[in-house]
């Protein structure tokens, strides 16, 4: 059967022209046309939220000002709610021009200047109502501006007309497809390396001098290697054919949002490995910090982007999409993100260990957690966790930091009641072999939250539901130390209950110490102190900016002891007596000491054996 040309090909799509119109002005030209608008009245929105982001944007506020056209003549648009315009009917074809103002620079939205341009789809391509199968195709055009004379482009979405890193065309099936890659241009330092024969590319946009892209492109190797192999042990099969971390490097930032195919990161350029480093060394700080979100985005690709909760598939990109199980899909992969580094041999059993504790003391720190669950935490996304407040300690649970520590109970308990047989690998297989492997390119079936805990079940032949009775809809402390056990692995709370407190987190102001919040139940709470308080005095001795010196302050004092606060609280100043309290910061220490003689357990650091 003879193929369609390239013409028949773009006159059956949704077409986008992309125009970085003005750099300095952070405008991105954009046009859309399709050649059969509905008779009724053709209906255009543009999404409401990006998925992988549980926070309702409103993208379409960006939008500067729109016109639609046929044949040049102009037809009337009507606005029918905060992001949705009708074109009077018309025979077509139907075009929209309108411009975007881009200048959001994080993974989420849209960014554009003289040092690079960065959007997502649901900040830029407007939805065709009724027609979002169809294919869609975009060019994407180089800015006019002599700043941009050698830009180059990084996507990963299909190349039509375009040569990759070039301007030019690129297609997608359907609009759920185009708004899945989003696109980096620029000049940019560009690298690539296999992973089980898959092509990924590292694309840096940012100055970062003495860049190890050697050794970063070995390290995610590794990692991605490890992922793939975890998911698919028999054939080592990724689920793409090609895979980009777009990172942008600014002095100071952090963030990830994951695509079906690609990665946009943002990172701290001290985080990026220097060829001045000793080579051979394990990862420093801000480079474990950088690896650990690539491989917690990686491992997105299975558990999210294709392992979906059933109210995902397919999003309403318009409204809020509520599910409870926000704790299995972010907090199972924040669980694997750090252990892929273990497995890739980035890292030893210490250094793991040591932000496994970071993730524990961080979890009980506050009391929140003793009054939302991790199911509770994930239906609220919307309203709680992307709108945390200085109460947000007092108040919520993070499905992202006591998920991960649930995934960790539940193989530990997996193992040790199967006698290493089965682990929450067995479990993570068999989700990704029902609900993820098939899943494109038509919209697959997403998982429940009934199926999910029958899965458990069914696969490791134990009744778990007591533990997702008391820990996943239930509010109690996982039992980690005694869960451990089995595994010779010795967890210790050494907190510092000796060294006075006023509980209480400080951030910096040039008045004096401001508190960031407060927590419920310690001394400054009890004493009438609130966040944004600044702490000026102590028993008439002054209180600086620096955090430490306040700790200096206090150091001089013993629990128990009654000191005079002297704050700011707005423009007023106000005294507060305190009675100090023992610090309660969770100091968190793991360690593996196996008893002589005896035969401990294969905890999760090693794969179960599939």
């Amino acid at each position: 059967m003879k193929k369609p040309s390239q013409k028949k090909r773009q006159q059956a799509c949704i077409q986008y022209s992309i125009v970085p119109k003005d750099l300095a002005g952070h405008l991105f030209d954009v046009t859309v046309t399709l050649a059969n608008p509905s008779p009724e009245g053709q209906v255009f929105a543009l999404p409401a939220w990006i998925p992988g982001s549980y926070m309702i944007r409103e993208f379409a506020r960006n939008i500067v000002r729109i016109r639609a056209e046929s044949n040049g003549i102009e037809v009337p648009l009507t606005k029918l709610d905060k992001h949705s315009w009708r074109a009077d009917p018309t025979p077509g074809p139907l075009s929209l021009h309108y411009e975007v103002y881009a200048w959001d620079l994080s993974v989420r939205a849209a960014h554009l200047d003289q040092t690079h341009g960065f959007f997502n789809g649901t900040s830029v391509y407007l939805r065709v109502l009724g027609q979002e199968e169809t294919p869609h195709m975009v060019d994407l055009q180089q800015p006019a501006d002599p700043a941009a004379q050698n830009w180059r482009v990084a996507t990963a979405l299909p190349e039509l007309g375009a040569k990759r890193y070039g301007f030019g065309t690129y297609i997608a099936s359907n609009y759920d497809e185009l708004i899945d890659h989003p696109v980096e241009m620029g000049e940019f330092e560009l690298a690539s390396f296999k992973a089980h024969g898959v092509p990924h590319d590292i694309v840096i946009t940012g100055r970062v001098p003495n860049l190890d892209m050697a050794r970063l492109q070995a390290d995610l190797k590794a990692i991605c290697e490890a992922q793939i192999a975890f998911f698919e042990p028999k054939t080592k099969k990724a689920p793409m054919d090609r895979y980009v971390f777009q990172t942008m490097v600014v002095g100071d930032g952090y963030g990830g949002l994951e695509h079906r195919a690609s990665t946009a990161l943002i990172c701290s350029r001290a985080d990026l490995p220097s060829t001045a480093m000793p080579k051979g060394a394990e990862p420093g700080e801000g480079y474990l910090k950088f690896l650990g979100l690539c491989s917690h985005e990686y491992f997105h690709t299975w558990n999210v982007k294709r392992i979906k909760p059933a109210v995902f598939a397919p999003y309403d990109l318009q409204v809020e999409n509520y599910t409870p199980l926000l704790w299995l899909f972010e907090g199972f992969t924040s669980y694997y993100d750090d252990l892929m580094l273990v497995r890739s041999r980035i890292i030893g059993e210490p250094t793991y260990f040591k932000l496994l504790a970071k993730t524990i003391g961080s979890v009980l720190r506050g009391s929140g957690r003793t009054k939302q669950s991790v199911a509770e935490s994930s239906f609220d996304a919307w309203s709680k966790y992307y709108r945390q407040d200085e109460n947000a300690a007092n108040a919520i649970i993070s499905y992202y930091t006591k998920g991960s520590l649930i995934a960790l109970a539940f193989d530990l308990t997996i193992r040790a009641k199967t006698g290493g047989a089965k682990s929450l690998d067995d479990v993570m297989l068999a989700l990704w072999e029902r609900y993820g492997r098939d899943f494109y390119p038509s919209v697959g079936r997403g998982v429940t939250e009934h199926e999910v805990e029958a899965l458990f079940d069914e696969v490791t032949g134990l009744k778990l539901k007591p533990l997702f009775e008391r820990y996943v809809r239930g509010t109690e402390d996982l039992p980690l130390a005694k869960l451990f056990a089995p595994f010779g692995v010795k967890l210790v709370d050494e907190r510092k209950t000796t060294r006075p407190s006023l509980d209480a987190g400080i951030g910096r102001d040039s008045g004096g110490a401001k508190l960031a919040n407060v927590h419920e139940g310690g001394p400054a709470h009890q004493a009438g102190l609130s966040a944004g308080d600044v702490v000026i005095a102590i028993d008439g001795l002054r209180v600086t900016g620096n955090p430490s010196n306040l700790d200096t302050l206090l150091a001089r004092y013993r629990v128990g002891d009654t000191v005079d606060v002297h704050a700011f609280r707005r423009d007023e100043l106000m005294t507060f007596e305190v009675t100090l309290q023992g610090d309660r910061v969770p100091c968190i220490t793991l360690t593996h000491a196996p008893a002589a003689g005896k035969k401990q357990a294969a905890g999760p650091l090693r794969p179960s054996a599939q």
